[in-house]
């Protein structure tokens, strides 16, 4: 028993990525119902919703409806784990619910250039969301 630990523990770790198609079908669910909970918790749209997560409006109905069957993308989980580790950052951030407020408002920041960051994460899409990602972890002295 003592020996199968620690092999377990020597044994050389894969890094976890999105490409493959097995990750990515064990990891879509929770992803998913992830985003739709901070999306609602943000108060964003369905539209804003769906841009970020890089779906389409229909996609999003389907997936709000717990009917959407599909395997998010490798960029799609890469946009998800953005928003998810962001909704993180903030709620270590922030201990009231400007954690929750906070991607909405206007931010003169430059990298948000006086947008909520929600419109800035959609117009400059998975590079922004993860400047946003970091931002955040900057500010609460994580990187």
């Amino acid at each position: 028993m003592v020996n199968a630990v620690l092999d377990a523990i020597d044994a050389p770790r894969v890094p976890q990525t999105f490409a493959g198609e097995s990750d990515r079908a064990r990891l879509t669910g929770a992803a998913v119902k992830a985003v739709l909970r901070l999306i609602d918790a943000w108060g964003a749209s369905n539209a804003e919703g769906a841009s970020l997560l890089g779906v389409s409006a229909s996609t999003w109905d389907r997936m709000k409806a717990g009917t959407w069957e599909g395997t998010l993308s490798q960029d799609q989980l890469t946009r998800a784990s953005a928003l998810i580790g962001l909704f993180k950052g903030l709620h270590l951030l922030f201990a009231n619910d400007l954690a929750d407020r906070w991607p909405r408002l206007e931010n003169r920041a430059p990298v948000f250039d006086r947008r909520s960051p929600v419109q800035a994460m959609i117009e400059g899409g998975i590079p922004r969301m993860i400047e946003t990602r970091q931002y955040i972890d900057a500010l609460r002295g994580g990187l």
